[in-house]
């Protein structure tokens, strides 16, 4: 442990001399019911700098994909309503028009989508999905697109891209077509990179050949992937920064190491407390559930810790009427004062 927060600590203060590439600022983005919009994100504010990799975990519907998709503007215009600032090297994303932000999307921003089959053309072959964004976005001509996919192809290890090229998504694996998604995310080398649960679905094996991929392309090029997941192991192996997302607000920013040795949130705490892991003699083998569900978004609560109603034992004085996310320590941010009071049921820290 340690040697890690030893490593750690040496990479963090690289990443902290590394120029912003992204920054959000109290960005809010609601979804229409009937004429009430809901917020899915709230006044959410986090930062990606060159050569990161910014983690955001929380369970399914906490938010998650849908921050993602407001970033790069795959949000429907006629439903969502978007407030706050999403700030591209300077550059306000969320003021720009559809020609514009096309111009961002795919060539600046770049996103793994969770679903390689759904997210890929079936009736189309893999190279001239590939190929699609080398000819909206650069003036190669059509030999020298040929060359940068197969070139592609083989950066992102797929062992004959003369063949595949050729090839249509059904005719390959889930961990081959993960690999395109890839090739088609990194085709013009954008400088941020969006990971929406890049390994979902896929075996232990790919899993790892997956992770181990992104973080040599990283190296490469020195991009800043968002890197979306549920997996605090992939977190772990991977992550220089994590924020916690619940019901749709950050609730705890740190870095990896400190996320894993001094987690503070009563939620980070419950969901480090829920991975599986090896027993020591005569400790307790029942491994713990957060009770509950994340609540719609129609039954959000409208004062108070959002995680409130899924930890009961702790005595309502313990949380704030308006909790806010505030420093608490140097790169360490935490929403409210309940972790003050947090412990498991039964057993009080």
């Amino acid at each position: 442990m340690k040697n890690l927060k030893h490593k750690m600590h040496r990479r963090l203060v690289i990443v902290a001399t590394r120029e912003t590439l992204l920054e959000i600022n109290n960005l809010e983005v609601g979804f229409r019911f009937g004429d009430v919009y809901h917020n899915a994100v709230d006044d959410v504010s986090i930062t990606l700098k060159e050569n990161e990799i910014l983690a955001i975990v929380g369970e399914s519907g906490s938010g998650k994909s849908t921050l993602a998709t407001a970033i790069i503007g795959l949000h429907d215009p006629n439903n969502t309503q978007i407030k706050g600032e999403i700030l591209y090297k300077g550059l306000d994303l969320t003021n720009l028009n559809t020609k514009l932000y096309n111009r961002i999307r795919g060539n600046d921003i770049g996103m793994i989508f969770q679903d390689p089959l759904g997210s890929l053309n079936p009736v189309m072959t893999v190279g001239r999905q590939i190929e699609e964004s080398l000819i909206y976005h650069t003036s190669l001509n059509e030999k020298q697109r040929h060359e940068r996919v197969l070139e592609l192809l083989d950066q992102v290890g797929i062992p004959n891209p003369k063949r595949t090229v050729k090839q249509y998504p059904h005719e390959l694996s889930g961990g081959m077509r993960q690999r395109v998604v890839i090739a088609i995310a990194l085709a013009n080398k954008p400088p941020i990179l969006i990971a929406d649960e890049p390994t979902t679905a896929l075996d232990v094996t790919i899993q790892a050949q997956i992770l181990d991929l992104m973080k040599d392309i990283q190296e490469e090029t020195d991009s800043g992937i968002i890197l979306i997941t549920h997996d605090l192991g992939v977190v772990a192996e991977t992550a220089d920064r994590v924020a916690v997302m619940y019901a749709g607000q950050i609730v705890e920013e740190a870095p990896v190491d400190v996320l894993f040795t001094d987690p503070k949130h009563p939620y980070t705490r419950s969901l480090l407390n829920s991975i599986p892991h090896e027993l020591e003699e005569g400790q307790d083998d029942e491994l713990h559930v957060i009770q509950g569900t994340v609540p719609s978004l129609q039954n959000l609560p409208r004062t108070g810790d959002r995680f409130k109603n899924r930890i009961p034992w702790i005595p309502d004085e313990a949380f704030d009427e308006d909790p806010q996310l505030e420093e608490i320590a140097p790169n360490h941010k935490v929403r409210g004062n309940s972790w003050k009071h947090f412990y498991f049921e039964g057993e009080e820290d």
